[in-house]
């Protein structure tokens, strides 16, 4: 349970690996969310980010929270505390980019896998929203 990975429209596989120690429970949550799917936009304020405000709802704590991610990092909104502006989000950064609110960040695409995740994020830019399969990465 180290990872995960993405499957674009266009069957390109992207992965990423859990901060499994900075992040435990969210890791955990989210792993057994998996597979699904969901449809992602790009973000209009935080950066070079793409998002969906439709994700699983996950009653956990917050941990390894923050505004500021790097590229390629992932992040999701818990549910807690109710304040959140991030809660059932989920966030991946391809580039720079800052939050509007904290999010548990909990993992990160795989080094050879960022100019993918680049070209994904340009695409959803360029031409719209595109649905995304989470599934474990073996």
């Amino acid at each position: 349970m180290n990872s995960f990975k993405i499957i674009t429209q266009n069957n390109q596989i992207i992965r990423f690996r859990y901060y499994s120690n900075e992040a435990p429970v969210t890791v955990n949550a989210f792993s057994a969310l998996l597979p699904f799917k969901k449809i992602f936009f790009h973000a209009r304020v935080s950066g070079q980010e793409i998002w969906t405000d439709d994700a699983p709802r996950l009653d956990i704590i917050q941990e390894n929270a923050s505004v500021f991610t790097n590229p390629g990092e992932v992040v999701f909104g818990p549910v807690r505390p109710e304040r959140t502006r991030t809660a059932n989000c989920i966030g991946i950064y391809y580039g720079e980019g800052k939050g509007l609110d904290a999010a548990n960040i909990f993992a990160k695409v795989l080094d050879e896998d960022l100019p993918l995740l680049r070209e994904l994020g340009e695409s959803i830019w360029k031409n719209g929203t595109q649905e995304l399969s989470f599934q474990v990465h073996e």
